[in-house]
């Protein structure tokens, strides 16, 4: 059953006016977000723990990972959780570390950190680049496939579903960002039910299909049939190894990967920087509580999936296209399978995902071009409420150029979590080392962040394709590499990162220990005291780690 039915359309519609109800009562209540424009764009002092927390788990979570993460979970099991899990274990050295020196310097946006630590010409590089890989990569990812899903599960044409989806979420950014935080809340709840939900359905079937007898009969079958499916550390042998390979998850790439993510990011660090310290660490240690739940909402169904397709053919035949198998139809089938009413729960839960990062997306994209472009370099003396108009009119030309170019970026082609990571991975090693030395050792210098911006990608080019260009055979050796589908040996994406990243801190040192004679210009405050933290986040974050161990323990 493709098309949604009256009941779920009902509870899609209740959906759309819980959110949009809302979100204009904040908008009303707050009409000072539309005069100041920090309070505008970072809801100043204004969002709680709870909803800082909601929002970052809102504006992450989307399209890619729902479809993304259960494709990858049909093909390589519980591995692509530690996305996930590892990321739960980010937020807290962020709240405990990066977050009081954010703070402390009251830092609005990523550029202006850069500004301050090192030199506006670094500022204004990484302004630009962020806006083109906002923009080109991650919004156009995010509203391509949310629209492709969307089509998928109701049936609605793919160019209305994608248009709608845009309209949508520049209503609410357009509030600012006190709308998008509060909102979120509801989109989180939406999401959590929706997603829950679906995992629930996702069991009740494989036990229905198996005799297992109930979900956690069916949850106990998929442990025994596809025990690889619920390995953490791949082995070298898996043909999944260079998408996860092995140890790396807990001590290598992926700790760059979510650093620079969770850390660097303007999308995501945004909805901290309006608060005070205790509040922005409640709320970030609130997100790694969420975190820990998402991959029994974006894994645990593309397990189950895997499972249904080697015991059911009519299952087996929905998740090919065609004669070839397509992971990422996983979840769109399983959502078809929802009963009327709950299917229109889950399809408010992505559409919730999609919208909700969307709109985290381009509020982030017109702060950083109103706040570190138009006011530092074409207007310096404009005035809140300028600076706030240019914010909205980015916002709508930022989401019209995504509506115009996602159709033709291949993003379905190349599945849009891997779209996401391989562009975002070129640049992302440089990017954290310029951003950890910075916060952490006074006498790197701004030509040493140069070095680790520019030489990072163009080392991370040199490393991906330098196997393909040469053929080089003695790769077969190096511990830090696989064998492709290709034949040749590559170095793994995550890998790579690491590689990337400690020549970038290398040549940062030197080049800032050349430079000895020319003390670093940095006006950042830190110190030691900054990283105290309060007991209760304490013990939070021991629960939290606890859980982290227990679960890489067992699996």
């Amino acid at each position: 059953m493709r098309k949604l039915q009256l009941a779920d359309y009902l509870v899609f519609l209740v959906y759309f006016i819980v959110v949009a109800g809302y979100g204009l009562w904040i908008y009303y209540r707050k009409k000072k977000a539309q005069t100041d424009s920090k309070d505008y764009f970072l809801a100043e002092g204004s969002l709680t723990w709870w909803a800082i927390g909601a929002s970052l788990i809102a504006s992450n979570i989307s399209a890619e990972q729902f479809i993304g993460m259960s494709g990858a979970g049909f093909k390589m099991g519980l591995a692509i959780a530690s996305y996930e899990w590892m990321a739960a274990a980010t937020l807290i050295i962020v709240a405990v570390f990066f977050m009081p020196v954010y703070l402390k310097n009251k830092i609005y946006t990523m550029p202006q950190f850069l500004e301050q630590r090192y030199s506006s010409t670094v500022a204004m590089i990484m302004a630009v680049f962020w806006l083109l890989l906002y923009v080109l990569v991650n919004l156009t990812s995010i509203l391509y496939l949310g629209a492709l899903a969307v089509s998928s599960i109701s049936g609605l044409n793919f160019e209305i579903c994608m248009y709608a989806l845009a309209f949508f979420a520049i209503i609410i950014t357009l509030g600012g960002m006190k709308v998008i935080g509060y909102t979120d809340i509801i989109q989180v709840f939406f999401l959590v039910l929706g997603g829950l939900a679906t995992t629930y359905l996702a069991l009740d079937l494989v036990a229905e299909k198996t005799g297992s007898g109930g979900i956690g009969g069916g949850f106990l079958y998929m442990l025994k049939s596809a025990p690889d499916h619920f390995e953490m550390i791949l082995p070298r042998s898996s043909p999944n190894y260079l998408d996860l390979p092995g140890l790396t998850v807990l001590v290598g790439g992926l700790w760059i990967a979510n650093l620079n993510y969770w850390g660097c990011n303007q999308y995501i660090t945004q909805r901290a920087l309006g608060a005070d310290l205790p509040t922005a660490r409640n709320g970030i240690l609130f997100a790694a509580f969420l975190k820990l739940l998402m991959p029994l909402i974006v894994v645990v169904p593309g397990i189950a999936a895997y499972v249904l397709y080697t015991h059911d053919n009519a299952f087996a035949s929905a998740m090919s296209s065609g004669n070839e198998l397509n992971p990422d139809n996983a979840y769109p089938i399983l959502l078809n399978l929802l009963p009327v009413g709950l299917k229109g729960l889950a399809f408010a839960a992505l559409t919730a995902a999609v919208v909700a990062s969307l709109a985290g997306k381009t509020n982030s994209i017109a702060t950083i071009f109103s706040l570190d472009i138009f006011k530092q370099r074409l207007n310096k003396n404009a005035t809140e409420s300028t600076i706030v108009k240019v914010g909205k009119f980015t916002v709508v030309i930022s989401m019209i150029i995504a509506v115009i170019v996602a159709p033709h970026l291949g993003i379905d082609k190349k599945g849009g979590f891997q779209y996401i990571q391989e562009y975002t991975g070129f640049v992302s090693p440089g990017v954290f080392a310029v951003f950890l030395l910075g916060l952490f050792w006074k006498k790197a210098t701004a030509n040493g962040a140069l070095f680790s911006i520019v030489g990072g990608f163009l080392l991370s080019i040199f490393f991906k394709f330098i196997p393909q260009w040469l053929n080089l055979e003695f790769l077969s050796g190096i511990g830090f590499s696989a064998k492709a589908e290709s034949g040749l040996y590559e170095i793994p994406f995550l890998d790579r990162m690491g590689i990337v990243f400690a020549l970038c801190v290398a040549g940062m040192v030197l080049i800032s220990l050349f430079e000895k004679q020319r003390t670093s210009s940095s006006k950042i405050q830190n110190a030691r005291e900054l990283y105290s933290v309060h007991p209760a986040f304490a013990i939070g974050s021991v629960l939290i780690l606890g859980i982290l161990a227990a679960l890489y323990l067992v699996f």
